[in-house]
């Protein structure tokens, strides 16, 4: 784009275009231009391309490179931040996936406690039930031992007291 600016080609060319609209639109078409009226505008167009380049050209062209760079630079730094953003959110990512990983390691850790820990409180139980119910049976057996003795015994006397009632006597 600069190079097309500075070069004058694309304003002759211009130039070119828009010459034949003028000459059309006046009555008087003049085919061959006067040769002093055409040097003079020569001369006035060689002498107004210095300042012209040094007040408009040069100071555009400085303002569009520095406008380049700063787009440039601008480009590059924000090309960076995103990098950055895209290294810092790899990081989190990562130390989420960690995070998370240990976080099921210890909830398996601490199910497998519970789970444990379950078993033995169940085992305990069920052995201190067998056991009570161990005892229950010892005593209730004992009971049960005790109870026919003294059924027996009490079996005896009343069946002597019915033959001595029934007889009538003692025995």
């Amino acid at each position: 784009m600069r190079r097309e600016l500075r070069s004058p080609i694309p304003f002759v060319a211009l130039a070119t275009l828009l010459m034949p609209a003028a000459a059309r639109a006046s009555r008087d078409l003049v085919l061959i231009p006067e040769v002093p009226m055409l040097l003079a505008l020569i001369v006035l167009f060689v002498l107004l391309i210095p300042p012209t380049n040094r007040l408009i050209f040069k100071p555009l062209f400085r303002v569009l490179d520095e406008r380049e760079s700063r787009t440039a630079g601008t480009r590059a730094r924000a090309a960076r931040i995103e990098e950055e953003a895209k290294e810092v959110l790899g990081r989190y990512e990562r130390e989420v996936a960690k995070t998370r990983e240990e976080a099921e390691l210890a909830r398996r850790a601490t199910l497998e406690s519970v789970r444990n820990e379950s078993k033995d409180t169940t085992h305990a139980a069920r052995t201190a039930a067998e056991q009570a119910l161990e005892r229950a049976r010892r005593e209730l057996a004992s009971g049960l031992d005790e109870a026919r003795g003294t059924l027996r015994t009490r079996t005896q006397d009343l069946a002597r007291e019915a033959a001595s009632r029934v007889l009538g006597r003692s025995l």
